[in-house]
């Protein structure tokens, strides 16, 4: 069902809009701000672990119900919910037509504006854009789908929750300890995402740059996906204009021949259980 599910998921990502219906943070974020009058720890496990445990007992509750099918639309209502918000390729629009004029001011303009990216010259500028591209489609796609084909919905949803909370809490203490307990889920599947990279990219590169943090706890997992992102792609120095662009279109495929290989491994994961 778990595979069925993924494939479910993708196809509400892809060609629907369902998923802008199914993401509404609104009363959650409700939530966590009345939570956010109890210390960081207590606020944190009300915020997060509550609605994981109520989904928990959920799905216990349904599972013997109609031999299990109405745990299916529950599950796939999870997972589009812990995936990433917003559409990578749209908010990168306007910098890419941006880029593609040779408009320097535009470019740093429109970069800061839709993508929160900041930079002091159009060379560093462009390797953040790259950088963020790659942390999107990660914490928004890739850590998601490795904790719901590992586990199930209930990481794959205390993910999303630990991501909001990091984002959107105001108590400081909240906000830190959310980021420490998803850098800790961040830790496995950002590396094996790199290992796919190596399989579907320049391996040699990926080792050279990826090896000696391999096993390093400080190491961010945005940093880590983006050394690893930009090694298997091998990309040239940044460059004005289209060829700049096109060094986001690498990466994009790259991306996207990660994910075949992650697909296609649960597909064989799943026939050998």
């Amino acid at each position: 069902m778990n595979f069925l599910v993924l494939l479910l998921a993708l196809w509400v990502e892809k060609f629907s809009s369902g998923r802008r219906r199914i993401q509404r943070d609104g009363p959650w974020l409700q939530w966590l701000a009345r939570t956010e009058s109890h210390a960081p720890w207590p606020a944190l496990l009300l915020a997060v672990l509550l609605p994981v445990v109520l989904l928990g007992l959920l799905l216990l509750v349904l599972k013997p119900l109609a031999y299990g099918l109405l745990i299916l639309p529950v599950h796939l209502l999870v997972l589009v919910y812990s995936l990433g918000r917003g559409d990578v390729l749209v908010a990168l629009g306007p910098f890419r037509d941006a880029w593609r004029r040779g408009d320097d001011q535009a470019a740093l303009h429109v970069a800061e504006r839709d993508l929160g990216v900041e930079a002091d010259g159009e060379a560093e500028l462009l390797q953040r854009v790259q950088d963020y591209q790659l942390w999107q489609a990660y914490q928004g796609f890739f850590a998601v789908i490795f904790w719901y084909a590992l586990l199930g919905p209930l990481p794959a949803l205390a993910y999303r929750l630990l991501a909001l909370s990091a984002e959107h809490a105001a108590q400081p203490g909240v906000a830190e300890r959310a980021a420490q307990l998803r850098h800790a889920m961040d830790w496995l599947p950002v590396r094996v995402l790199a290992a796919s990279f190596a399989l579907v990219g320049n391996f040699a590169a990926v080792s050279r740059v990826v090896l000696h943090d391999l096993l390093a706890w400080d190491i961010s997992a945005a940093q880590l996906v983006a050394n690893a992102g930009r090694a298997a792609s091998e990309l040239p120095e940044p460059q004005p204009g289209e060829p700049g662009v096109s060094t986001l279109d690498e990466l994009w495929q790259l991306l996207i021949r990660a994910a075949v290989l992650w697909y296609a491994a649960f597909a064989v994961w799943i026939l050998l259980l």
